[in-house]
């Protein structure tokens, strides 16, 4: 690599440095793991060696640019059929990888509502009323929980792994970078794509030395611009850079990203008294709302990994999934589990639902996409790691291909190389099946569970009607709501009572609602705040813009739901005390991005997006685990 003796003159006349590589990468996680393992392995191929044109006489000049301080950062347990891992490592050993078990159990348990306060359908309760009165002779009742007798082939793991997502990243990025073929520079945020004339050329990195505003301040450094021949794109569903592509370069026709979910999860110490065996996967739907899905993964070591996840079609305006958590955690079937346990570590994430709908351009002319932010997950299995990694093999055998045939990275090209080898493959095809799978959960929960159903034993031929909404269409007022449970009067007067102490809504609206207090016991139930204390380290580094914007802020002092207050999965957006804009801290935001799907207020600009943006930044939740 080498840097150029010119320098770029920016709009704002700071001078701005520029370096030549051949392959810029954005993000780190599983997709990229993929594209530069597979890419590393051919490069370091004697038989065919291959020559930089950004510094000839050496090999091509790769490097990977990941926000966060470390590839491993934040907690997120899976479980996977790991069909395109194992490709990769055909002598795969889940010993060598911390919190690393084969599938060895599975269940799915419909969860009863133990406490009275859920919201469910008329159908539903009914349902609950059979079961509780018939408990006595149903062979799968458990502790207020129905045991699915039978799990649908395409949910099951049978024959996978669960695993830690921040331990797999490490084991990979560790061999990558032994490999010498690839650099990967953790704690560099990408700002953008650069493009010329819709070809995109290089990205330019997250200035340094600016203010929270991002204006220059002591030590200003422009961030470097990296022109490359190729730029690949994997910085997961709110990523900067993949959506600054979609909105400057457009969706396919009939595609878009309105549907997501917040995935709330913890590491767990379990107590002695915990039997489950290594391998158990346990699945939860039901509780504490309907559209709340759960799981609880047993590794090594009496260790689990538990969660909730809280999709975009939960349409509770002031949706709190930490304490939704807490509810979940608690319910008879699983608390027998957990009680007794400690905290080891938690965190946050949001994950892109819209499947194979929110597929963007694969591939342009200069930049390919992989991984989340592409499409790849399968919101029908609720699989996406496996799928990531496997586009990123895809990419890199098509990179390869252009490679060794010394061929530029055009469209034409890219798409021959790459788009096509995903078209023929098992991601491709089991993303035709599920592309309808949810879009009955629009209309309802028993709708959106039918429509699974049906897509998933019709092979996708049949599915439930419906149109994903934008959240300004989705999500309803307070009011709307909670009619019929509590009062507009007693609304007000919640609202006037928390905006006088700056607080969030969904303590004393949920406590209104009939969801007890959760009883604190220091070790697993604990406060928001001491989650976040205890779980993990927010790394903020000084000397960056924040990277949540209020771009209109006379429609957010308006705002009478401030769901992102709500959602904030770390409380670092906040009421202001007295009303007005919500107040950030970054100190405390652990980067889920649940903030920015989940606001109720179109841009004026550009309806199908909001009025807060997530922006480039750096850091994020560094857990004890990852």
């Amino acid at each position: 690599m080498h840097m150029n003796d010119q320098l770029d003159q920016t709009a704002d006349d700071s001078l701005r440095q520029s370096m030549d590589v051949d392959i810029a990468c954005v993000g780190f996680g599983p997709a990229m793991g993929g594209f530069l393992t597979t890419l590393a392995r051919g490069m370091s191929d004697e038989s065919a060696p291959l020559e930089s044109r950004a510094m000839p006489g050496m090999p091509p000049q790769v490097i990977c640019y990941e926000r966060a301080d470390d590839i491993g950062f934040g907690v997120s347990g899976v479980v996977t059929k790991a069909r395109g891992i194992r490709a990769t490592f055909p002598d795969f050993d889940p010993a060598q990888i911390p919190l690393t078990a084969p599938v060895k159990k599975e269940k799915v348990l419909y969860l009863l509502d133990p406490i009275g306060a859920s919201r469910r359908p008329a159908l539903m309760k009914m349902a609950d009323a059979a079961i509780k009165t018939f408990k006595a002779i149903l062979p799968y009742y458990e502790d207020y929980a129905f045991r699915l007798p039978y799990i649908p082939p395409f949910l099951e793991k049978h024959g996978g792994y669960v695993m830690s997502i921040g331990q797999f990243n490490q084991w990979v990025g560790a061999q990558l970078m032994g490999s010498g073929m690839v650099q990967i520079w953790p704690g560099t945020p990408v700002n953008k794509a650069l493009t010329e004339d819709g070809k995109v050329v290089g990205i330019r990195l997250a200035d340094q030395g600016v203010d929270k505003q991002g204006k220059p301040d002591a030590c200003f450094m422009p961030g470097m611009d990296i022109k490359a021949a190729l730029t690949v794109i994997g910085d997961g569903p709110v990523g900067p850079v993949g959506r600054q592509l979609n909105s400057e370069l457009g969706m396919p026709e009939g595609h878009h990203q309105r549907e997501w979910a917040v995935g709330m999860k913890m590491v767990v110490d379990l107590p002695e008294s915990c039997t489950l065996e290594p391998g158990t996967v346990i699945h939860t739907f039901g509780y504490p709302e309907p559209e709340i899905f759960g799981f609880m993964y047993i590794y090594p070591d009496r260790v689990a990994s538990l969660g909730i996840f809280v999709p975009s079609w939960f349409d509770n305006p002031v949706r709190t999934t930490y304490r939704y958590l807490q509810h979940w955690m608690q319910h008879p079937a699983l608390w027998k589990h957990l009680n007794g346990g400690r905290l080891r570590s938690w965190g946050a994430k949001t994950l892109q639902e819209a499947g194979r709908r929110g597929e963007p351009l694969l591939a342009g002319d200069g930049y390919a996409r992989i991984g989340e932010g592409s499409g790849s997950t399968n919101v029908l299995t609720g699989s996406g790691v496996d799928e990531a990694w496997t586009t990123g093999v895809q990419l890199a055998e098509g990179v390869l291909e252009i490679l060794k045939a010394g061929k530029p990275f055009t469209r034409e090209n890219l798409e021959a190389a790459y788009v096509a080898r995903r078209r023929a493959s098992w991601v491709d095809e089991e993303s035709k099946v599920a592309e309808r799978a949810r879009d009955g959960f629009g209309s309802g929960f028993i709708q959106g569970m039918i429509g699974m159903a049906l897509a998933g034993f019709t092979g996708g031929r049949i599915a439930w009607p419906g149109n994903p909404l934008r959240p300004h269409e989705r999500i309803p007022s307070i009011e709307e709501y909670y009619r019929g449970r509590i009062s507009p009067q007693e609304i007000e007067a919640i609202r006037a009572d928390c905006k006088a102490r700056g607080a969030a809504l969904h303590d004393a609206l949920m406590e209104k609602a009939g969801w007890p207090a959760i009883q604190l016991d220091g070790q697993l139930l604990v406060s928001h705040q001491d989650a976040l204390l205890m779980g993990g380290k927010v790394q903020a580094p000084a000397g960056y813009a924040d990277h949540v914007a209020f771009t209109h802020p006379e429609i957010c002092a308006k705002c009478a739901e401030q769901t992102c207050v709500e959602v904030c999965s770390a409380q670092a957006i906040t009421a202001r005390a007295g009303g007005g804009v919500p107040e950030f801290d970054r100190e405390k935001c652990v980067h889920c991005g649940g903030c920015l799907w989940n606001c109720t207020k179109a841009n004026p600009q550009d309806p199908e997006h909001a009025v807060l943006d997530f922006r480039a930044g750096a850091g994020g939740l560094h857990s004890a685990e990852n």
